[in-house]
């Protein structure tokens, strides 16, 4: 498979560069102008033009929302099966009987999961900039299990209000009791759900490239573009990332399954390239997406839960802070608002919400709420620009194709 795919590959790039040296008398005015287009559309940004910006997001997501729309009257039989199944599990839902305490567990689990399944795919679908949900949600919440766990020398907190809210149970335990397998259980699921949420957002590079390999067609998604050049110039790569985006997709080629799992397994920012290699190569989608589950949601998401469980362990975090007082001059000054941090952390959990205790806001906890709505914001403005500009895109292959029609 992977010798008739490179065959092909050399007689499409063959015939891209005859169809160029057919149509076009200067390639250098050709690439110059997508230079500039390219430069003008990355200027539509919502802070520098504000009008164009918002009229094209509109424009944008007018025409997505039609073509959702075809799609899914293409694929009625499957929307109608689905309405049908939601209605069913709605008279479920509302209908009295001994089952509603297995509906609202199921209810429970079903949000809870869905929740790190959408903030995993936020993560890595290619929405703007991409939301680091990571570092702004899933590690935050391991973090605060792992303090929690290691102050109450238990994970049985009480739910409710666990886990909105985290407590220390009312059973004594001896202190040291807690292990770090403990803690990994505890968190278990939710880090599994979002590792398998970031899987699902690599599906679209690989269902792009291979769409485009089937139909022979020329997508306008530029990291597609860029895959078919490094294809082009494989054998006069000099720059490191060049050589490394090209190590990934021989080894995702080659080795197949355990290539891709391997490049699923480690915090991989050329993964899209895999993707996209897989899908422009036409490996099988299980085999792709099989090996992406695996390795994000199982291998890589248990090094991550594990990196974070061991630095916020009761000594190393009780370490950091008195290194932190160490520090000449501003040392104590800033301890001060650490140890301020984990001491109301520790009456929250052996208070109950309504035991009266007074809960102070400790700037720390204050600075880390605006950061994410800062990002969170900032995300968003992201997407808008992004549909600014592929709206603009849109435009400017308009205006070649008439161009060419001439």
């Amino acid at each position: 498979m992977a010798e008739n795919g490179t065959d092909c590959d050399q007689r499409r790039i063959g015939m891209i560069k005859e169809q160029h040296n057919g149509n076009f008398t200067d390639s250098s005015l050709l690439s110059e102008r997508k230079r500039r287009d390219r430069e003008e559309r990355l200027n539509i940004l919502l802070w520098r033009q504000p009008l164009v910006t918002l009229q094209y997001f509109f424009l944008e997501t007018l025409i997505n929302l039609k073509e959702w729309t075809i799609k899914l009257w293409h694929r009625r039989s499957i929307l109608v099966s689905f309405l049908l199944t939601l209605a069913v599990l709605t008279a479920t839902y509302y209908i009295e009987g001994t089952h509603q305490q297995y509906v609202r567990y199921m209810e429970k689990k079903f949000f809870w999961c869905a929740y790190w399944v959408g903030l995993g795919i936020l993560s890595s679908v290619g929405l703007g900039t991409g939301l680091h949900t990571f570092l702004l949600y899933l590690g935050p919440h391991i973090a605060s299990v792992t303090l929690a766990a290691y102050e109450c020398n238990s994970v049985n907190f009480p739910e409710p209000p666990y886990p909105d809210q985290i407590i220390c149970p009312d059973e004594e335990t001896t202190e040291g009791s807690i292990s770090l397998w403990a803690i990994i259980s505890k968190v278990r699921l939710e880090a599994c759900m979002w590792g398998a949420g970031t899987a699902i957002g690599e599906l679209p590079p690989y269902f792009m490239a291979r769409a485009a390999r089937l139909s022979g067609a020329e997508p306008d998604d530029e990291e597609y573009q860029e895959f078919e050049e490094m294809l082009e110039h494989a054998e006069t790569a000099q720059d490191f990332a060049s050589r490394a985006k090209l190590a990934v997709q021989n080894l995702v080629q080659k080795v197949g399954f355990f290539g891709i799992l391997a490049c699923a397994s480690i915090p991989n920012p050329l993964f899209d390239l895999a993707g996209i290699t897989c899908g422009h190569f036409l490996v099988p989608f299980w085999t792709f997406f099989g090996a992406t589950l695996i390795g994000k949601a199982v291998i890589k998401m248990h090094i991550q839960k594990l990196f974070v469980i061991v630095t916020f362990s009761k000594h190393i975090v009780e370490q950091m802070v008195s290194l932190i007082g160490a520090i000449p001059s501003i040392g104590p000054s800033l301890q001060k608002p650490f140890q301020e941090y984990l001491e109301a952390q520790r009456i929250k959990l052996h208070h109950k919400s309504d035991s009266g205790v007074p809960q102070g806001e400790n700037w720390l906890s204050w600075m880390f709420e605006k950061l994410v709505i800062v990002m969170v914001c900032y995300f968003i403005l992201s997407i808008i620009n992004s549909m600014a500009q592929s709206y603009a895109k849109r435009l400017q292959q308009k205006m070649y194709s008439e161009e060419k029609t001439k």
